[in-house]
């Protein structure tokens, strides 16, 4: 009898301590592809002064015409708006997308930030600051500078989808 409870007990506590619950740990994995915040991640400026063309690179959380980006646009250093591309509709499946708009009426050594707006949320805090001569790399803007152009023309006129 002794020999059997010698060799139930390590039995009996392995398979109490090794109960697999993995519950927790599996509801908390973060689903990567989840987009949170509305942010651009690019900027390609092409041809010549005054009338560029600009293919900006756009991250947001879509999820229908109730809740999309709808317009990137480029301003001045001052808050003064120079160019806005109105985004007629969602881009639920299509993430990160890339839309291309101009021209912008800016020289090559003229810094200028371009920043997205969300119908939900407003303006992105992060955005692109530079030139097209230094080319644009990802920085962080207050969202409420220049907070008056939320108001301004050309200013979407519904969502297609």
């Amino acid at each position: 009898m002794k020999n059997i409870c010698i060799f139930c007990f390590p039995l009996i506590l392995y398979t109490f301590s090794c109960k697999e619950d993995n519950t927790t740990a599996e509801n908390n994995i973060p689903d990567m592809n989840i987009i949170e915040v509305v942010k651009v991640m690019s900027v390609v400026a092409t041809g010549e002064e005054n009338k560029y063309t600009f293919s900006v690179g756009v991250q947001s959380p879509d999820t229908g015409c109730n809740q999309y980006a709808n317009w990137w646009e480029v301003i001045s250093e001052e808050g003064d708006l120079i160019y806005r591309r109105i985004l007629a509709h969602s881009h639920v499946d299509e993430q990160p997308f890339v839309r291309s708009g101009g021209p912008v009426a800016i020289t090559k050594d003229q810094k200028v930030f371009v920043r997205v707006h969300m119908n939900t949320t407003g303006y992105s805090d992060n955005i692109f600051a530079g030139s097209v001569q230094n080319g644009f790399q990802e920085s962080i803007l207050d969202k409420t500078f220049a907070s008056q152009l939320e108001t301004m023309q050309p200013l979407p006129n519904g969502c297609a989808f």
